[in-house]
């Protein structure tokens, strides 16, 4: 991303788009008075998210007894309830679908392939659902400090042991199939990044015709072979990011305070939620709702306005794709492909009257 001389003003910057993940699934009701467990307590949960400022909801789903859901049913319950109670809320389902712990030494147990394809037979279909690219480590024990979860289920050694051990497993097979069908059936994917070589595929997928439309991107700072807390990291990732893209800052526990800081002053957009931490600034215990309530008033602090429902669908193009490859590298601001013979940098040709 380019930054102009004009570029950190904030009447000069994307209304703020601020994503919520308040459902948790790492955590078990025990561990928080935070999560909803109920239907009606899930539905209640987005529509206190959205009237705080979130106008993007990250979606897991709980069973009646706490544990998350794998039943495909059971989202398109929630997806239309959600429709019903915040139409104007950008939905997107969490490509893992569920992945609440079971037992003392059950975690993160990932659904086969062809049932993380069913996401792209939703109904009522969500307007995204997130893409991990590359099978990489997702080691979120890494930047786990002391305090980060005294209290919860996460003090047992064996369902620590069972998240260092976590791997997104997204080859590349699967994740192009995954895209096709996404994008045949109207859905948006939204990509969850961790380094720039991630970053790095995503735009061969576009140069190769796998995906035509608008790039929104959450930059994953979670750890465990993906990135960390570095700020040089995170702009170097910033930096990369094609000017027509929309990024999103993610991370975890604590840190989640000055990293998204950081992002609303560059103007970047920011995720916050109980799936990211239980505590505040000072390790208190800070529900989704008060979190969002921290994003707004940080953004207040730098003159940075609240993108609304519509303003936020705007800013993330939802229901739009680009007609091809062309189209799509153009709109984004890459550099256009190599035309046959072309030597040198390829360099985009306007016609001129």
């Amino acid at each position: 991303m380019h930054f102009l001389d004009d570029a950190l003003l904030p009447e000069n910057q994307q209304k703020l788009v601020i994503q919520v993940a308040p459902y948790g699934p790492q955590w078990i009701p025990g561990d928080s008075d935070d999560i909803p467990v109920t239907m009606d307590e899930q539905i209640q949960k987005a529509v206190d998210c959205y009237n705080a400022g979130a106008t993007v909801l990250h979606v897991h789903v709980r069973e009646a007894d706490g544990k998350g859901s794998k039943r495909l049913s059971m989202f398109n319950e929630m997806l239309a309830r959600l429709r019903e109670a915040v139409p104007k809320m950008v939905l997107q389902v969490g490509g893992s679908i569920s992945f609440a712990p079971e037992d003392d030494g059950q975690a993160a147990k990932w659904l086969s392939d062809d049932t993380r394809h069913m996401l792209a037979d939703l109904n009522p279909k969500p307007d995204q659902v997130t893409v991990a690219v590359n099978t990489s480590q997702m080691n979120i024990m890494d930047l786990m400090m002391d305090g980060d979860f005294t209290g919860t289920s996460f003090e047992n050694p064996q369902l620590q042991a069972a998240y260092q051990d976590m791997v997104v497993p997204s080859n590349p097979s699967w994740y192009t199939e995954h895209i096709r069908r996404l994008v045949a059936a109207g859905i948006q994917p939204h990509f969850m990044l961790g380094h720039v070589h991630q970053l790095e595929s995503v735009e061969r997928l576009i140069r190769r015709g796998h995906y035509c439309g608008p790039l929104i991107l959450n930059y994953v700072a979670i750890g465990g072979s993906l990135a960390g807390l570095n700020p040089a990291d995170m702009l170097e990732f910033v930096r990369r990011v094609p000017d027509g893209a929309v990024l999103t800052l993610e991370t975890l526990n604590r840190h989640v305070y000055p990293m998204t800081a950081m992002a609303i002053a560059l103007g970047l957009h920011v995720r916050c939620g109980i799936e990211d931490t239980l505590n505040g600034p000072h390790r208190e215990r800070m529900s989704s709702v008060q979190q969002i309530e921290h994003m707004v008033k940080q953004a207040r602090l730098l003159n940075r306005d609240i993108a609304n429902g519509d303003e936020a669908r705007e800013i993330y193009q939802i229901g739009q794709f680009y007609k091809d490859t062309n189209d799509t590298l153009a709109r984004l601001g890459y550099t256009p492909n190599r035309r046959p013979g072309e030597r040198g940098t390829p360099v985009r040709h306007f016609q001129t009257a």
